[in-house]
């Protein structure tokens, strides 16, 4: 899908009409067609490889330049629900800085183009290039804190089913965030590091209020790290803990059957001593019998005794 947004009388509007390209216009392609990237291509000289790139699910964040184009490569969170199971991973978002122009290209739509232009002089963004990419950082950022805090709060409900009763299921739920927390990190530090790259002014001609909002963007993406970081240690020995207590309580089942075994064992053996076809002790007793069992009722009762003084109940 081709969207595009400019300026016009003060105000920003969208269209999808690449008839009437102008400076200070913004093309978003978001899972596009063949036909829409040949059509943008044919139209603005794009080098077909920077179209190309950003629609790799396995790119890595990265800036490129060649023939006056300049090209960025960022990481952006992308969830992904399968039933009741939430999992999250990273995609590229690629921007493409023509003159006065600007393309992102995307595998899929994204909830970070809505409200990058909520104010009524948003249209002052389109008018600077480098400052619209540092409000899409700053967005992506933002993304990326409130899938954090997302996160957070699936762990804390997770972890009191899982104080309610042990099973697998919310194991596996808290594995796919820990994953989750995984891909974040890779791809906030990633992030991060094109921005300062983009920092040093090699790139693209940075004014002072832009470096003002890079580094917003910046200090932003930091907080992410710092809280992917926090959260993916929590998980992490969460999880550690719970395999110790699932170990210890199955170290506890197989303690307790052994101890059943042993108790069961002994009239067991009794009753088959005394069942063999040979000359046993008191086998012309009319008491044979009483005796026998009362001989294995005493053994077994001591025999839980002991196991309850060594603690295998």
């Amino acid at each position: 899908m081709i969207t595009i947004y400019r300026s016009d009388v003060n105000q920003v509007r969208s269209c999808s009409d690449l008839s009437e390209l102008k400076e200070g216009t913004w093309i978003n392609l978001a899972a596009p067609t063949q036909e829409e990237l040949d059509a943008v291509q044919n139209k603005l000289g794009i080098l077909p490889e920077f179209l190309r790139y950003p629609l790799d699910e396995e790119e890595t964040s990265r800036i490129e330049r060649d023939e006056g184009q300049l090209l960025t490569i960022i990481k952006i969170p992308d969830p992904r629900h399968e039933g009741d199971v939430v999992r999250y991973e990273t995609i590229p978002l690629g921007i493409i800085l023509l003159e006065r122009m600007v393309i992102t290209i995307c595998l899929k739509e994204t909830p970070l183009i809505e409200g990058l232009f909520p104010a009524k002089s948003a249209y002052r963004i389109l008018e600077d290039p480098a400052r619209l990419i540092f409000q899409i950082f700053m967005k992506t950022a933002a993304l990326y804190l409130r899938h954090l805090r997302y996160i957070d709060r699936l762990t804390n409900e997770y972890e009191a089913e899982l104080h309610r009763s042990m099973r697998n299921k919310e194991l596996l739920k808290l594995l796919n965030l820990e994953k989750s927390l995984i891909y974040f990190n890779t791809g906030l530090r990633a992030n991060d590091l094109v921005m300062a790259r983009l920092q040093s002014g090699r790139y693209l001609t940075i004014s002072e209020d832009d470096i003002e909002i890079l580094e917003d963007a910046q200090i932003e993406n930091q907080q992410a790290i710092e809280m992917a970081k926090i959260f993916s240690d929590i998980l992490g020995g969460m999880m550690d803990s719970y395999a110790t207590i699932i170990s210890n309580n199955l170290n506890m089942v197989m303690k307790f059957l052994a101890s059943v075994t042993i108790i069961i064992s002994i009239p067991t053996l009794i009753a088959s001593i005394y069942g063999m076809n040979v000359a046993l002790p008191m086998q012309g007793s009319p008491y044979a019998f009483g005796i026998a069992m009362g001989s294995a009722f005493v053994i077994s009762l001591t025999a839980v005794f002991v196991l309850i003084k060594k603690r295998m109940f």
